[in-house]
């Protein structure tokens, strides 16, 4: 079963006075509990690839799908709680809250879903646990390591069960070490829980542990690999 499918998707930027395209007829389809990379060099397309299909940006023309719906006829407001209740995403840069705690961090998004406070505290410490921060729930950011805020940012995408997560160089910030850790507890979390996880990098351990592998380059999709992991 297909979660995602994209067919001819363009999308050009405007820069000043020039026109710089990004993507130029990208077609893909991911299948349920993929983890997968969209590998390729910086300006290939792969993060705009990840942000349409996240519905954080939209295509100029072509057809997304995800979970059963055209994101190219929802409205605004169902893009959003499309993402709400549907998608989970890890930034690079984190993105956590600063005056929150890990655990309130993790809490945030079931907050914006309604889920009551006695639930959402036993949820958000249950996957703080799982991903061995079980000591710092009450840790803000500024108080956690790079890797441990990663953690902390992968919790919360994950904590509501979305079907899709949504990683751009998760890997980016951290030490190789800490990377590998980080992937051995998302892939962990792909095969108990067959959450989809969908990567851009160019990190070739993030490439190196995908089950199947996208590189794009230029905007085009030049290869489609499957391993035996």
């Amino acid at each position: 079963m297909n979660i995602v499918n994209c067919t001819d998707v363009k999308k050009t930027y405007r820069q000043g006075e020039v026109d710089v395209p990004a993507l130029r007829g990208v077609s893909l389809s991911i299948k349920k509990g993929d983890f997968l990379a969209l590998a390729g060099p910086s300006g290939s397309g792969k993060t705009t690839m990840l942000n349409i299909i996240g519905g954080l940006d939209s295509a100029d023309s072509g057809k997304v799908t995800v979970n059963g719906n055209a994101l190219e006829e929802m409205s605004q407001s169902q893009l959003a709680n499309l993402r709400l209740y549907h998608i989970g995403f890890v930034f690079q840069a984190f993105n956590l809250i600063p005056v929150l705690s890990a655990a309130e961090n993790v809490e945030y998004v079931m907050l914006l879903q309604g889920i009551p406070q006695v639930e959402r505290r036993q949820r958000a410490r249950s996957i703080l646990d799982d991903v061995g921060l079980g000591d710092k729930y009450n840790r803000r950011p500024a108080e956690l390591s790079g890797g441990q805020q990663q953690r902390v940012a992968v919790a919360r995408a994950i904590v509501s069960n979305p079907s899709i997560v949504l990683a751009d160089e998760p890997t980016a910030n951290l030490d190789s070490k800490t990377g590998k850790g980080l992937l051995d507890m998302m892939k962990k979390m792909n095969e108990e829980k067959k959450v989809t996880f969908i990567f851009s990098t160019h990190d070739r351990m993030v490439m190196k542990y995908a089950a199947r592998l996208l590189r794009i380059r230029d905007g085009q999709l030049v290869d489609d690999q499957v391993k035996n992991n």
